[in-house]
């Protein structure tokens, strides 16, 4: 009797409903070796290919970084006391080489501690402005690319908490700063603030279905928090460190030259702020001001953007995408709608595109109308130019050439579908004008062409020619690597043939590489090392493979480092669902092999090292074509993709089907959780930073852009907490505590706890303290490995036979 008393103590004390205190914990040895490594460091190569900068990091943050002091304001993450953005990435260190060097030389000068961020190359890239962030603020400085080294420009009182922070003169020696003002008022703590009244919102009527976004305002002392750390002076300074007065303080949201360097355009946020959509649809104002700073004009108001037309589709009325064209000296360019912003209106053309020449006081002109919704432009000269408008309801892109000295006369030169893969046409190749900005490369009537070259055969990347004249391609260079993965990053020279490449395999970190296509050389300008030496030998593949229906699936199997031929091993399968219009685009596959292997913080790969099999990025479409929706039938078709997958690797003969894991990030995470609640497929799931009741983003989610009331039965269908009682299956559940992706709150993963625990079902929630929708801290990643281990050890690896679980459950009952 003693001894059955112990066991039940046991069982309620493994399974019961306390909370349990840990400290941060390490992942094993086997994964520790694979996560805590010092990675390869970031390059910035200059458009010419001549220089290249280097620029090391630490792989994560630490916790203490991210307890530093945050404010969350209509979607921005703030800290108050450095007045930078509280969850940028810092450099630590810079290295600089000449392309054709063995070496790189080290950078001198840097600051103690150095926290580096927001690079910015100066027109004649000879120099390089940056921030650093000290612990009293943020200070600017400038590389030296000749002599590898640094100097400071400003003192710690910039102003980097909303973008635009550095912008360079046109003369190589001047930089417009955004700095702290000398009048800004003391910050309210929210927290011990004694309210002046309640917040009050009210409706007019008007429908604004917003998606649920986070970080908004909130209250009054929200607004006033937001208004001082968005004001900011503009100052003039000198790469001597001379500072002067250039524009009076104001809540500065970008900050933009025009080509020639003539004329600066800035956009200022006006009031009313509102408490439902983020900073980016406040109100604002754009004027244009000469290089001195003098006002020329005023260009574009634009209201509070809260109220639009139901659908992704949907736009606001005015003048949008207010930009510099990039082949004249100042010459503005901007799309308007002709739909009234509205998908559901029918009209020819839902687009029109307009300039207008400095000094701003002639007529717009019209260049060209759209089809579908306009998405921008590649300016080549004033003969030349190519629109692109894209339709997300028929996932349809087109491309128009047109001669920007002639109105209206626009050709579709490209009509596809964009996520047919097979057929994309590739991006046209760009490089730097007189101007210093990105035009298209051209040479009499040809334009150039780079693709990423995926085929039914394998990925192939390519640079094709196109004659504007005749419409006709010319193949110029094919990737002919099986073995390896070639991606072209970008032409530094296509009269000589001088391609800026980067090549990788399973086994070999990717370096960069001048290729000539001319002369079929191929010249190494890096040489990284592999820093994940215990996955040289894993045995890598794509499998591929149907669904009951016939549909073309894919994942990249891995095999445990431990592998033995005959013997069953457990599995991990992770993947991310995608929507589609169509079956064909559904069921192409963009994986390859040759990849390197890169076990990032959020991957299953550190589980081949433990004895699992892995099939990671398992294809996982969601179809609807024709009038019918893709989530009209979301769980069916998720089940159905992972028996498949299930299917096919037991085909092989590789695994154990009894225990297989499935899990998942967010929308994964989502899909996990459905896998649970509606199959029996699966011995255990990892579901992290997901959203399980879809009535809490009532507006839309993912790509769902019907509503709750449009489709209640979708929402209801489609959401795990709805199906609670119906989980039986171990599921390990963690959340980030300061997630701030849309739809994704903290509290989706506690009420789904509560649910599941109410109704007994065995689960586990990890809340992560500070971590956002993605995890950075070192403490966090590292308890999450050994969440995550410990979680497939228990409940997969080790997982009891039926019999042996049938057998144990009749003992305690006895």
């Amino acid at each position: 009797m003693k001894s059955f008393i112990k066991l039940f103590a046991l069982l309620f004390l493994l399974n019961g409903y306390a909370q349990q205190s840990l400290t941060y914990q390490q992942p094993s040895e086997e994964i520790l070796e694979l996560a805590d490594v010092e990675l390869a460091p970031g390059v910035l190569i200059d458009s010419k290919g001549e220089h290249m900068v280097l620029l090391y990091r630490n792989q994560y943050k630490s916790i203490a970084e991210l307890s530093e002091t945050e404010m969350r304001l209509a979607g921005l993450r703030i800290n108050p006391v450095t007045n930078i953005g509280s969850r940028t990435n810092y450099y630590t260190n810079l290295k600089v080489k000449k392309t054709t060097d063995k070496e790189a030389k080290q950078v001198m000068g840097l600051p103690e501690n150095a926290r580096l961020s927001g690079f910015s190359w100066s027109p004649d890239e000879t120099m390089i402005a940056c921030l650093n962030t000290t612990s009293k603020g943020v200070e600017v400085w400038v590389l030296n690319i000749e002599d590898a080294k640094v100097t400071k420009l400003t003192d710690a009182s910039v102003n980097a908490n909303m973008g635009s922070t550095i912008n360079w003169f046109k003369d190589n020696e001047h930089l417009l700063v955004k700095m702290l003002p000398s009048d800004r008022k003391p910050l309210i703590d929210t927290a011990i603030a004694v309210p002046t009244g309640p917040t009050v919102s009210v409706s007019d009527g008007a429908k604004a279905q917003n998606r649920t976004y986070q970080d908004l305002l909130k209250t009054p002392n929200d607004e006033k928090n937001f208004e001082q750390l968005a004001r900011s002076t503009i100052k003039k300074v000198s790469i001597n460190g001379d500072v002067e007065d250039f524009l009076p303080a104001d809540m500065y949201r970008g900050i933009s030259f025009s080509p020639d360097g003539n004329y600066v355009m800035v956009t200022t946020i006006d009031r009313p702020f509102s408490y439902l959509v983020t900073y980016t649809r406040f109100p604002y104002e754009q004027t244009i001001y000469d290089n001195k700073g003098n006002v020329v004009k005023t260009v574009n108001t634009v209201p509070l953007d809260e109220v639009r037309p139901k659908g992704f589709m949907a736009t606001r009325m005015g003048k949008r995408s207010l930009n510099w064209r990039a082949d004249q000296p100042a010459t503005l360019v901007w799309a308007e709608a002709l739909d009234k912003g509205d998908p559901e209106v029918d009209v020819e053309y839902r687009d029109a595109v307009y300039q207008q020449k400095a000094p701003f006081t002639g007529d717009p002109k019209l260049l060209l109308k759209t089809k579908q919704r306009f998405s921008g432009i590649s300016w080549g000269d004033d003969n030349t130019a190519i629109a692109y408008d894209y339709w997300w309801n028929t996932r349809n892109t087109k491309q128009y050439l047109f001669n920007p000295s002639k109105s209206n006369e626009a050709k579709i030169i490209v009509d596809r579908n964009y996520q047919d893969v097979y057929s994309n046409p590739g991006d046209f190749v760009s490089s730097k004008n007189e101007f210093g900005r990105y035009t298209l490369t051209k040479n009499g009537n040809s334009l150039y062409l780079m693709g990423p070259g995926y085929s039914k055969e394998g990925q192939f990347p390519f640079i094709d020619e196109y004659n504007i004249k005749t419409g006709e391609t010319k193949r110029l260079y094919q990737s002919e690597y099986t073995d390896k993965l070639e991606s072209l990053n970008s032409a530094i020279d296509m009269k000589t043939g001088d391609i800026l490449v980067r090549i990788e395999s399973q086994t070999e970190y990717p370096n960069y590489y001048i290729r000539n296509i001319k002369k079929n050389s191929l010249t190494p300008i890096t040489d990284f090392e592999n820093p994940f030496k215990s996955l040289e030998d894993v045995d890598k593949r794509v499998i591929n493979y149907k669904r009951d229906d016939g549909l073309d699936l894919d994942g990249t199997l891995y095999l445990p480092l431990d592998y033995e031929e005959g013997k069953k091993y457990p599995m991990i399968l992770w993947a991310y669902p995608r929507e589609y219009k169509d079956k064909a685009s559904a069921g192409q596959s963009t994986a390859n092999p040759n990849e390197f292997v890169y076990p990032y913080w959020g991957s299953p790969i550190y589980w081949v090292t433990k004895g699992y099999v892995v099939l990671d990025d398992a294809a996982f479409p969601i179809v609807g074509e024709g009038e019918d929706e893709p989530n009209d039938t979301f769980r069916e078709q998720l089940v159905a993709n992972a028996k498949a997958a299930i299917d096919a690797v037991d085909k092989l003969d590789y695994i154990d089907r009894d225990r297989v894991a499935v899990g998942g990030h967010s929308y994964g995470a989502f899909m996990t959780a459905n896998l649970l609640s509606h199959s029996n497929l699966f011995a255990a799931g990892i579901a992290r930073s997901g959203a399980y009741n879809r009535t809490l983003t009532p507006f839309g989610f993912q790509s769902e852009e019907r509503s709750y009331w449009d489709s209640p039965e979708t929402y209801y269908t489609m959401s795990p907490f709805m199906h609670a009682d119906k989980m039986k299956t171990p599921l390990l559940l963690i959340h980030g505590v300061a997630d701030n992706n849309s739809g994704t709150y903290p509290l989706q993963s506690e009420r789904y706890f509560n649910a599941l625990k109410g109704l007994g079902a065995p689960v586990r929630l990890v809340m992560l303290p500070k971590e956002s929708h993605g995890y950075r801290a070192k403490e966090s990643i590292m308890h999450m490995l050994w969440e995550q281990d410990q979680w497939l050890d228990k409940h997969v690896k080790n997982k009891e036979k039926k019999e042996e679980k049938i057998e144990n459950e009749e003992t305690i009952k006895n």
